[in-house]
């Protein structure tokens, strides 16, 4: 029996996420806990939480899931699993366990369904070194999965989306175009080759990007997911209290991801984004709107953003490339802090 779990769903992926503004109001009436050792929490939207155990180890703590992204249930517990653990790459960190998070309707779709999902997940945890050690099930439609994921790191190596400095050179480990591309496939207009390829980045692990951060100390970094380029590089900018300027001329694309754009293929998360960042940003008049839509575009487990002192940004962009990175960019900078948070231009 042929599964497609695309036809279950209007939103899929990091592209079903609730809108930002919203979730930064939500959090604003969340209490901050009074404890040392808790050295990363939700004061700046980092993409984990940090708890120091000791002198030598603090945990990384993160969770994440999502609705199917693509049809087969394999391929969706694999990118939903490598977009959970992309959380504990973006902080330096090295996972380690996990739960699972499903969300199954067993009425709806057969066993096997449910299976493959998880071996998936397994499979790419599995790859990751990561060991998953349990999860919870509820009976729920649309299916969700997601994990649960603890990984390690050291307390002075940790790395944050506050730790971007003014000079610093900004460098994007994947190309943009996912939410756009799963669109197009919905409309039967993106070409079999961008599905492709939207699907092998999202499955990739950010573990060779953060394997890269962590052999050049680099400070500063986040995971571009569901909010977007644009987004991702407007919190990094609060949270570091610096400016940051992007030349979408610069930013790397999957295959059609323009020409589907100007065409028309624009999610709706691209709009929602845009409505975050529109106040805090300045879009610059030679803006292409293709190009600004696609730094609104939701990416699901998408590459790492990393902020990367001048004299050191080519070597590692030379290091990305040889570890199989090779659409790794600079692609703006950070100065001192400006009227607006955020400056993309083109």
């Amino acid at each position: 029996m042929k599964i497609d779990l695309l036809r279950m769903v209007e939103n899929g992926g990091c592209s079903s996420k609730i809108p930002p503004q919203m979730l930064e109001e939500i959090l604003l009436s969340m209490p901050l806990p009074n404890d040392p050792n808790i050295l990363v929490d939700i004061d700046t939207h980092d993409d984990a939480g940090v708890y120091k155990v000791n002198e030598d180890l603090a945990l990384v703590f993160t969770t994440d899931f999502f609705p199917p992204v693509c049809s087969d249930p394999y391929e969706f517990g694999q990118i939903a699993a490598a977009n959970s653990i992309s959380d504990i790459y973006a902080m330096g960190g090295k996972p380690v366990i996990a739960l699972n998070i499903m969300m199954f309707p067993a009425a709806k779709l057969p066993m096997e369904a449910y299976s493959d999902i998880l071996r998936g997940g397994a499979d790419k945890a599995a790859e990751a070194g990561l060991r998953i050690i349990g999860g919870h099930t509820i009976d729920d439609f649309p299916p969700k999965y997601g994990l649960a994921v603890i990984g390690y790191v050291h307390p002075e190596r940790i790395i944050t989306n506050s730790g971007a400095r003014e000079g610093d050179v900004l460098i994007l480990t994947k190309p943009l175009g996912m939410g756009i591309i799963l669109a197009g496939q919905r409309l039967k207009i993106a070409s079999d080759s961008d599905i492709a390829e939207a699907k092998r980045l999202m499955k990739l692990l950010n573990r060779t990007g953060a394997e890269v951060m962590n052999q050049y100390r680099v400070k500063g970094a986040t995971d571009v997911t569901g909010f977007g380029l644009a987004g991702h590089a407007l919190k990094m900018a609060k949270a570091s209290n610096v400016s940051i300027e992007i030349d979408m001329n610069k930013v790397p694309l999957i295959g059609d991801t323009f020409m589907l754009a100007d065409e028309g293929c624009i999610p709706g998360a691209c709009f929602r984004n845009l409505v975050f960042v529109e106040n805090n940003s300045l879009l610059r008049m030679n803006l292409n709107y293709n190009l600004k839509m696609i730094a609104m575009d939701a990416q699901t487990s998408g590459g790492l953003l990393m902020s990367v002192k001048p004299e050191i940004a080519n070597i590692v962009v030379g290091k990305l490339h040889e570890a199989g990175l090779d659409r790794s960019s600079i692609i703006g900078k950070v100065t001192s802090r400006q009227e607006k948070y955020l400056y993309l231009y083109f």
